[in-house]
């Protein structure tokens, strides 16, 4: 689920004068500094796309770290939150992240409520489970099969029998590092088409969710007997589902009813902690802009295809299509 966004780079005529300095020269969101001027006398820096934070270009190659949910970069007079995998994590997002397997079956409650507002309930029990990085990329080389995104898979759907050790306790944090995870290991056994949904552990309420409510999608999927379906349609269409959930969140608010883009509807809370900040609403809107703009042929184009289906035939026809077919309908 790790979108790689484009940068934009910013250009700008130089002045000498000290006053127009000190008024219009840009400053950098990272160092503080006024940004250099490149070889021809020109101000040159780069903008995130989204939160239009700019910085000095030397800053993407200095090793300056940026958060591993929202992407920004790391100011100096600041400290990210270090993970135990080397993850870092701002601490606007440490707010609402989802730290531990037991935290997270209220969201997964939630996510089970949405499908059934789709009339797409999950019948079968499936575990979901919180992991640590090294824990799901092992979990991830024990599949047979299945589609993951790279460079850095965040969520999946499991099929196999396995063991896995999954988070049992919100780990401490010492300073601004991550201390004391205390993990156990889970047996998986086969009862169905899915043995288990992993998610990568201390990811924001409304990311964690919306890789959840992709990875659902997986599951539903298989336990409806679909044929094995291309990349681009599977992975599509189960981004049109997280792509939704986090919209029936950003437009419930505070918890109450919301219509998604397919026109059915889904109550959710808004946040673990009872109440969602102006930042919050914003990082769904991040997170929504990442499915949109995603730069990956199966993620983004399959996600762009799958949605455009969605919206034109509706959810309900647009699934039928597939499993009749394998493919969107035109």
């Amino acid at each position: 689920m790790l979108v790689v966004n484009q940068y934009m780079t910013m250009s700008f005529p130089c002045r000498g004068n000290t006053c127009y300095k000190e008024r219009f020269h840009p400053k950098c969101d990272v160092c503080k500094q006024f940004i250099p001027t490149n070889m021809n006398g020109i101000i040159e820096y780069r903008a995130h796309p989204f939160w239009l934070q700019k910085y000095c270009p030397s800053h993407e190659v200095d090793g300056t770290p940026r958060c591993c949910s929202c992407e920004r970069m790391e100011p100096r007079e600041s400290r990210y939150v270090l993970l135990d995998d080397g993850r870092k994590l701002c601490l606007e997002c440490l707010d609402s992240a989802v730290m531990d397997t037991n935290e997270c079956q209220p969201l997964y409650l939630e996510i089970q409520e949405f499908y059934e507002g789709l009339n797409m309930k999950v019948e079968q029990q499936v575990p979901l489970l919180l992991v640590e990085r090294q824990a799901l990329n092992e979990a991830m080389e024990g599949e047979k099969t299945g589609h993951h995104h790279l460079p850095e898979t965040r969520g999946l759907c499991l099929s196999e029998e396995q063991t896995v050790s999954t988070i049992l306790r919100r780990p401490r944090m010492t300073g601004n590092k991550i201390m004391e995870m205390i993990t156990e290991p889970y047996r998986l056994t086969r009862r169905c088409e899915v043995t288990a949904i992993l998610i990568l552990y201390g990811l924001p309420r409304l990311l964690t969710g919306s890789i959840l409510a992709h990875e659902m999608m997986h599951a539903w999927l298989r336990l409806k007997g679909y044929r094995t379906l291309s990349l681009d349609i599977e992975e599509g269409i189960c981004q049109v589902l997280a792509h939704m959930w986090i919209e029936s969140e950003i437009m419930g608010g505070s918890g109450s009813n919301a219509k998604s883009t397919s026109s059915s509807s889904s109550s959710s809370t808004s946040s673990k902690k009872g109440g969602r900040s102006q930042f919050e609403r914003k990082l769904g809107d991040f997170f929504k802009h990442q499915i949109e703009s995603d730069t990956f042929v199966a993620y983004g184009d399959g996600f762009r295809a799958g949605n455009q289906a969605v919206l034109q035939y509706g959810l309900k026809h647009t699934l039928e299509h597939i499993r009749l077919t394998g493919t969107l309908p035109f």
